[in-house]
């Protein structure tokens, strides 16, 4: 008896090993993709200092020092008065030397607003794909671009493990001014709180609109609402929410014109008309009423943005009056409840 319940149990565990090998080869690329950022994830979790080390080093500038101070003070108000998880995040700092580490590469139909997607374990379907390699990220643009896709690379202020790892500060994250580093963290923290699988959009756009209310809470509750931080941080915010209204509604337009144009069209006459409805969203992005940046345009003036630009505008910014007015109405403008509420509905992962 025990020697036939032997060989069940081995024939079990071989064929459990059959099938783990055939799915390692059929997801072989997956499966290296995973290793690779799973290897420069933990580089840089290996390398970060704890702040605690960082704060008595006598090298380290005074300066960065208080702005390690204040991750934690927006650490802590984000916990206990906004209601975002407590995780060991943000209490290392990883020293990028200045250089950045991280490429993320989308893309999007030439002449529609559908992105390309990859699918990966527990997350779904992701509109972009991460790279701690340049060259890699680079090879796959231009693989990308030959296909025909509209495509770009951009490097993340920060990003969420989602609790894989210990996400730590980085040090370009000091540059920041105190409203924007406290929405940074903020938004990352609200990853960690909340994200639904295979809903990146909804996923972005709420951790941008928590992220950006969340910051607006914590520089009046430190300094106060006639405070020059808060005062900075609403004026900077006003002029985005303008831009990227602008912005939004030139996604719009360009929908209209694609839906109007026919598979049977010659390809240059509808580049043509692309890149001329691209260009006037551009040039009038000059007639809006800015305090600080008068002339937005010329973040254009050497290319012109293309699909991947309008849907990643999409992707953290078309929801965001939908979800203002569900705060106010529903939640009486309690942020804190907003944000549970969330929690409820939507359990991490």
């Amino acid at each position: 008896m025990q020697k036939r319940t032997g060989k069940i149990i081995k024939r079990s565990l071989l064929g459990l090993l059959a099938v783990l090998v055939i799915l390692v080869i059929i997801y072989w690329d997956l499966v290296l993709y995973g290793l690779r950022q799973g290897r420069g994830q933990l580089n840089i979790v290996w390398n970060a200092r704890p702040v605690e080390e960082v704060m008595k080093d006598p090298a380290f500038p005074d300066s960065l020092k208080n702005k390690l101070v204040l991750i934690e003070r927006v650490r802590k108000y984000a916990i206990d008065s906004l209601g975002l998880k407590d995780t060991k995040n943000y209490k290392t700092l990883y020293d990028q030397k200045g250089k950045e580490i991280m490429w993320v590469v989308m893309a999007c139909e030439p002449f529609q607003f559908k992105a390309k997607e990859w699918d990966f374990p527990i997350v779904g379907s992701v509109p972009y794909k991460g790279f701690f390699n340049k060259e890699r990220a680079i090879k796959l643009r231009d693989e990308l671009d030959k296909e025909g896709w509209d495509t770009t690379i951009r490097n993340p202020g920060g990003w969420s493990t989602l609790g894989w790892f210990t996400d730590p500060i980085l040090s370009k994250m000091l540059e920041r001014e105190e409203g924007d580093l406290a929405n940074l963290i903020i938004h990352e923290m609200a990853h960690a709180t909340i994200f639904v699988k295979d809903s990146i959009d909804f996923n972005e756009n709420l951790a941008t609109f928590i992220g950006d209310r969340g910051a607006e809470q914590f520089l009046i509750a430190t300094h106060g609402k006639d405070s020059k931080e808060y005062l900075t941080y609403i004026g900077e915010d006003s002029d985005f929410t303008k831009y990227s209204d602008h912005m939004l509604r030139g996604a719009e337009m360009l929908d209209s014109l694609y839906k109007t144009m026919k598979e049977t069209d010659p390809a240059d006459q509808k580049l043509a008309l692309k890149k001329a409805a691209i260009q006037k969203i551009v040039l009038s992005l000059d007639t809006l009423s800015l305090t600080i940046n008068k002339k937005p345009s010329e973040r254009f003036k050497e290319h012109l943005p293309n699909n991947t630009y309008f849907m990643n505008m999409k992707r953290y910014q078309s929801k965001q009056e939908d979800f203002w007015t569900e705060l106010r109405a529903d939640f009486g403008g309690d942020l804190k409840a907003y944000i549970r509420y969330h929690k409820i509905k939507h359990p991490f992962l």
